[in-house]
């Protein structure tokens, strides 16, 4: 079969003192279980334009991870430093999705793939959500399968993009590991999901065929979810499509 060549952001990390490139099998394997061919896209900070516009062309398809780090605060114009922060990866980013929304090429972002999604539409963030109502930030010395376990209810749109890929269902558990979160959706976007205390968690782009982000980690034991096998086989079908117009 002619599976599409989906690309994936990696995240700058420094292991025992090496700088290193990080990205979870996770995401890899959601991708190729679903039919998928999965490349990883390493970044360096002056030559996020330069990659973005060479590599565009050759996929059928663009998967923004989540990662440890968060976005820089001046990108969306806020104030502050980040400690968790790769501006190598911010500046990928931020190249390859207008471009990649542009071409209509299928998209789908995760977690703070997110959050890249909307800085790049022209939305901003909340950098401390709160956490009176709804607990967002799981405890990240708890175990693996604590921390992705589901956390708490979203209610989606109804009629939206998502909802309809999902099957028409109302609300979905997710888990959530995320202290931050969208203040404002920005021109280009529409909410498909909120949390109780209307945190949005998911969004998508008006009138393209495929370009979805959605807050929590489907990747995470997506064998055992049908929403999570549900998106990632509608994401894959996309850029099945997407591959297919390319040619004609």
């Amino acid at each position: 079969m002619d599976k599409p060549l989906i690309g994936v952001v990696m995240c700058h990390t420094v292991k025992e003192g090496h700088p290193a490139w990080v990205l979870y099998q996770k995401y890899l394997d959601a991708i190729m279980d679903a039919g998928g061919v999965a490349i990883a896209l390493p970044h360096r900070p002056g030559l996020g334009e330069a990659i973005a516009q060479r590599t565009l062309g050759l996929l059928d398809g663009l998967l923004l991870s989540g990662s440890p780090s968060n976005i820089e605060p001046w990108r969306y114009g806020a104030s502050g430093e980040e400690e968790k922060a790769d501006p190598g990866r911010d500046e990928l980013t931020l190249a390859l999705i207008p471009q990649a929304l542009k071409l209509r090429l299928p998209l789908l972002a995760i977690c703070r793939g997110m959050q890249e999604l909307v800085v790049a539409a022209g939305g901003t963030l909340n950098r401390q959500l709160p956490s009176e109502k709804v607990r967002h930030c799981a405890d990240t010395d708890a175990p693996l399968a604590e921390q992705y376990a589901p956390a708490h209810p979203i209610q989606l749109t109804a009629d939206g993009q998502l909802a309809r890929l999902l099957g028409g269902v109302a609300s979905l558990q997710v888990n959530s590991l995320h202290k931050q979160g969208i203040q404002d959706v920005g021109p280009r976007l529409q909410a498909e999901a909120t949390a109780e205390d209307g945190v949005i968690e998911a969004v998508s782009v008006p009138d393209h065929p495929f370009a979805i982000g959605v807050q929590w980690h489907p990747e995470w034991r997506y064998q055992d979810s049908d929403a999570s096998s549900r998106l990632f086989a509608a994401f894959i079908h996309a850029c099945h499509q997407y591959r297919k117009e390319k040619r004609l």
